[in-house]
C-alpha cells in the first residue's frame, strides 16, 4: 500500500509539471475563445438586455426579478396592440384603446398590478410584430396575431387561443360574385407580411387561379385600396372582414363570401426567455375562460366560500391552483373578473355587436362546460386551474 501511495504521488506530480509546461509554452494565456457569431437582422428572442431597462426599453426574462418583477417595478404593462381594427383593438372617441384584444392585456394588468388601467398600449403594424416581440421591448402582444409553428419558434410563446378564425374574402355585392372560386381573373387586396398573404398565394397555386395580388403595408391602406375600387376583393380573417365592413357607409353593399381557406387561431403571446411570465399570461387567459364556465361574472365574484369546490379554488377562497408559484395573490381571479369580466362578457362587449355570434361557432365554450346558460359546443378551453 505504501508503494502505491508513493507512486501515486509521483504520478500527480508529473501531471502537474506537464500542465505547467503547457501553460508556459502558451505564454501563460488562456486558450483563445471563439468570437460570438455576428449579429443578424433578426434579434435573438432570448437575448438579454445589457442594463436594467426603462419603460420603453427591451427587457429580459433572465435574472432574479424576471419580467414580473420588472413590470411591477415599472408600474405599467406594455402591450403591443392594434388601433384600427374595430372590435379587437381601436381608439375610441375618448382616445382610449379598446377592444377584445385590449381587454386581454387589461386582464393581465389587473392580475399583476391590481389595475386594468395600468397598461401602455403600443400600436404595431403587421410587419413590426415579429421584431417587436423578439426584442422584448413589450411585455406581451395581443393584436389578432395567428399562432403558427414558425412564429412560436422565432417570435415568442403563444398563450391559449382566445379566438378561432379563418381567412375569407369580401367583394362588392354589385360584382355578382357568390363563391371564392369565382375570383379567377380578379384583383385582390391583402395586407403585406402576414399569414394572410401566404395563404392567398397557396390558394391561388392550389386552384390554378389567375388572381392579381396587390399588397399594402398596413390595414388602413389595404382597406382604402379596396374601398376605392383598386381591387375586386379584400382578403383577411373573416372576423377582420366583419370589422372592416362595419365601418363602411353602406355595409350591405359588400358581401363576405362563404368559405374559408385557412385556420387562424388568434391569441396573445409573450417574448421568449421567461417561463414564469408565460405561465402567468397563460393562467390569466384560463381564468377568463373558467370564470364563464362556472357562471361567475363581474357583478357576482364571490368573496366568501360558496361551497362549490371548483369556484372556491379558482377565486382563492379554498385551496390553491398554484397562485403562489406564479408570484400572484391567492385572490388574483377576483381582481381579474371584477376588472374586465369573464371571457363571455369581453366577447359580448366587443365582438357580438359586430355580428360575430358565438352560438354554434368555434368560439363558444367547450361542449362539456358546466355553465347553464352559456354558448357551448365550441373550442374555447384552457388547461384546468388546479
Amino acid at each position: 500500500m505504501a508503494i502505491m501511495q508513493r507512486y501515486g504521488r509521483y504520478f500527480v506530480g508529473a501531471v502537474a509539471m506537464l500542465a505547467l509546461a503547457a501553460v508556459l509554452a502558451c505564454g501563460g494565456r488562456e486558450p483563445p475563445v471563439p468570437a460570438p457569431p455576428a449579429a443578424t437582422a433578426t434579434p435573438s428572442p432570448t437575448a438579454a438586455a445589457p442594463t436594467a431597462p426603462a419603460a420603453t426599453e427591451a427587457v429580459s426574462g433572465a435574472g432574479p426579478a424576471g419580467r414580473l418583477g420588472i413590470v411591477k417595478g415599472r408600474g405599467v404593462l406594455i402591450c403591443a396592440s392594434n388601433n384600427t381594427v374595430a372590435g379587437f383593438g381601436y381608439v375610441n372617441d375618448a382616445g382610449n384603446t379598446v377592444g377584445f384584444d385590449a381587454d386581454l392585456c387589461r386582464a393581465v394588468a389587473a392580475a399583476v398590478l391590481g389595475s386594468p388601467d395600468a397598461v401602455e398600449f403600443r400600436p404595431v403594424t403587421a410587419a413590426e410584430r415579429g421584431p417587436t416581440i423578439q426584442s422584448g421591448e413589450v411585455d406581451m402582444m395581443s393584436n389578432t396575431t395567428t399562432w403558427t409553428t414558425s412564429r412560436n419558434a422565432q417570435w415568442g410563446n403563444f398563450a391559449p387561443t382566445m379566438f378561432y378564425d379563418g381567412q375569407g374574402f369580401m367583394a362588392p355585392a354589385g360584382l355578382g360574385i357568390s363563391s371564392i372560386m369565382e375570383l379567377d381573373n380578379a384583383a385582390v387586396c391583402v395586407l403585406q407580411g402576414t399569414t394572410t398573404e401566404l395563404n392567398l398565394q397557396d390558394f391561388i397555386n392550389q386552384n390554378n387561379l389567375n388572381i392579381a395580388v396587390s399588397t399594402f403595408a398596413d390595414d388602413i391602406a389595404t382597406d382604402e385600396a379596396y374601398r376605392s375600387g383598386q381591387c375586386d376583393a379584400l382578403t383577411t380573417d373573416r372576423s377582420g372582414l366583419v370589422s372592416t365592413r362595419s365601418g363602411f357607409e353602406n355595409p350591405d353593399a359588400h358581401i363576405i363570401l362563404p368559405g374559408t381557406i385557412s385556420e387562424e387561431p388568434l391569441g396573445p403571446l409573450v417574448p421568449h426567455g421567461d417561463e414564469q411570465w408565460y405561465d402567468i399570461v397563460t393562467a390569466v387567459m384560463a381564468i377568463l375562460i373558467y370564470a364563464e364556465a362556472y357562471g361567475v361574472a363581474a357583478d357576482n365574484v364571490p368573496a366568501a366560500p360558496t361551497g362549490n369546490t371548483a369556484v372556491d379554488r379558482l377565486f382563492g377562497l379554498e385551496g390553491s391552483w398554484g397562485q403562489g408559484d406564479l408570484g400572484l395573490e391567492d385572490t388574483v381571479a377576483q381582481d381579474i373578473i371584477r376588472a374586465v369580466g369573464n371571457y363571455g362578457e369581453i366577447y359580448d362587449r366587443h365582438l357580438t355587436p359586430l355580428g360575430l355570434e358565438r352560438e354554434g361557432s368555434r368560439n363558444a365554450l367547450w361542449s362539456a362546460a358546466p355553465c347553464a346558460g352559456c354558448p357551448k359546443g365550441g373550442q374555447i378551453y384552457a388547461a384546468p386551474l388546479r
